[in-house]
């Protein structure tokens, strides 16, 4: 779909562009990619970076361009590929969305045309004699049709404007969303070295920035970061505690009304819950990969044209998605990497209004998502990659100190300061000395241990309780010497000190039952060589925390 650009106040044609380095465009080229927008568009002026991006690429340069969901990376390739001879050729994986995009172009009058496994032998044939024909502005291309001569042979018999690829991440083994058909687009550069190549992402730590220039050949291109704060975002992530409930409450109390995205970690999830919010009286629709792909595009369509929609979604839904006007964006499952929860968080408020990240989290995802990784399919490095995206997202569940100033830094915008707009600097948490209920319950973890003995969280927090159900009693775990110490502390609150441990590194999930172990960071602890600070989660709230 076309970028969401409110229009800019119009600046002088000299200062939009001005002079820049070799591989720009000339200033008449300058001046009817201005007229393009306005005319095709009607924008009056470029933001941000996009007139440097969009001057580079009808220049012939090449760009690597990393910036946030809903600032505009789509007229950087649209506009370029308007402006310059030929057709501009859009490498994306976004298949279900590539109908929807080219209707929305052509409804603007520009030629579009795509190719991919949902046409027909006509249709094709169509789309490959319109580009033959030089009767296409932009051609969109899923990676795996660049697997076939016949296609790189299409491409050979026409005129290339430029090569857009779209979700560039993807090329990436560390991004969160690995597709290895994005690894042969090196050869792009090496089949037509003179047609100029563009890279887009709204996701990239430095580590995957520096990836994608490497395998894509983007070394001697001209990096563009744009500032990836999205100021009108509020974020707000609270205590698991019957999520449903709690989202029901968020969406009545500050959202009723409004368009939306739920996303759930499972498809069973996704089902359950939009048939409760349905029976709760808000519209809501299903979208994941279990549905056929009819009802997908059914529900996805209703979702960008009607308002009011509740989209409850896996991660099967949203890359690509323009709908300018989706007022919050809610997890009710802890995301896998911090890039996935930016990118989907980054759909909310496209429109520059204020909006709404929230999410629930609590011990059970910690415990799922460890358990997940170490018994998933790949390497040791790649679980190793996955742990330290699991490691980064917990971080940053756990701060005490403001969020967006944690997000930034993570992509690389150190020093930004507190917010202002997001849950800890609205009502910042308070830290506590847990060092002693760590150390009640890693000696708990030491002494089943020493019986050869592994339990999960739900019963050691019942020994420290002194609570003697049954199973406690039949397995002689009420002789323990930490049986009962820990009556001073609520069961959601050991849940938490078991949750704030996990994700500190202090405990390990082991096994396929989700047992608890020690790190070798416990044994500092104790022995008291190392304090745990902890964070005091905040009491369930009218507003969904």
């Amino acid at each position: 779909m076309l970028p969401s650009q409110p229009p800019a106040p119009a600046p002088s044609d000299a200062l939009e562009f001005g002079l820049e380095p070799p591989g720009s465009a000339d200033a008449s080229a300058q001046l009817a990619a201005l007229e393009t927008l306005r005319r095709v568009w009607g924008y009056e002026g470029f933001r941000g970076q996009q007139a440097q991006i969009i001057d580079t690429v009808i220049g012939g340069g090449d760009a690597l361009v990393l910036m946030p969901t809903g600032g505009g990376k789509s007229l950087c390739y649209q506009v370029p590929s308007l402006v310059r001879e030929g057709t501009g050729v859009v490498i994306s994986p976004l298949i279900a969305l590539m109908a929807d995009q080219v209707d929305a172009l052509s409804a603007l009058g520009v030629r579009a045309g795509f190719l991919n496994s949902t046409q027909g032998p006509q249709q094709r044939r169509d789309t490959e004699r319109a580009y033959l024909a030089g009767d296409l502005d932009l051609l969109y291309l899923a990676p795996e049709r660049l697997r076939s001569a016949e296609t790189v042979r299409l491409l050979d018999s026409g005129r290339i404007a430029l090569f857009a690829i779209d979700e560039a991440h993807c090329v990436s083994q560390w991004g969160h969303d690995f597709r290895p058909d994005y690894l042969q687009l090196s050869m792009l550069a090496q089949r037509w070295p003179a047609v100029p190549r563009i890279a887009l992402t709204a996701t990239a730590t430095q580590a995957t920035h520096a990836e994608i220039s490497e395998r894509l050949g983007l070394d001697e291109a001209r990096h563009f970061v744009a500032d990836f704060d999205r100021p009108n975002i509020t974020y707000r992530i609270v205590p698991k505690d019957n999520p449903r409930r709690q989202l029901l409450a968020f969406l009545r109390a500050e959202h009723p009304g409004d368009s939306g995205i739920v996303y759930c970690l499972s498809r069973s999830s996704v089902e359950a819950t939009a048939e409760f919010l349905v029976s709760e009286g808000i519209a809501s629709l299903p979208y994941h990969a279990g549905l056929d792909r009819e009802a997908r595009a059914r529900n996805q369509a209703r979702f960008l044209r009607e308002d009011g929609l509740v989209m409850v979604a896996t991660i099967a839904f949203g890359m690509g998605i323009d709908k300018p006007d989706v007022r919050f964006v809610a997890h009710l499952d802890l995301p896998k990497s911090v890039e996935g929860y930016y990118q989907e968080t980054g759909r909310a408020g496209r429109d520059g209004l204020p909006s709404t990240a929230w999410m629930t989290y609590g011990l059970a995802d910690v415990v799922q998502l460890r358990k997940m990784i170490e018994t998933g399919e790949g390497d040791e490095a790649h679980r190793r990659r996955q742990g330290q995206h699991l490691d980064a997202i917990l971080a940053l569940c756990e701060t005490v100190s403001c969020r967006r100033e944690q997000l930034l830094a993570y992509f690389g915008q150190p020093g930004t300061g507190p917010c202002g707009n997001c849950d800890t600097c609205l009502d910042p948490p308070q830290a506590w000395d847990g060092t002693i209920p760590a150390q009640k319950l890693l000696s708990t973890v030491v002494r089943l241990d020493r019986r050869g003995q592994r339990y999960g969280a739900g019963h050691l927090i019942d020994i420290l309780r002194g609570v003697a159900t049954p199973r406690v009693s039949q397995l002689g775990h009420t002789d323990l010497t930490t049986f009962g110490i820990g009556t001073d502390l609520t069961q959601g609150q050991w849940r938490g000190v078991v949750r704030q441990l996990l994700a500190a590194g202090l405990l390990a999930v082991e096994g396929d039952y989700g047992t608890l172990g020690l790190t070798e960071g416990s044994a500092a602890v104790l022995r008291g060589e190392r304090t745990v600070p902890l964070r005091h989660d905040p009491a369930p709230t009218g507003r969904g925390g």
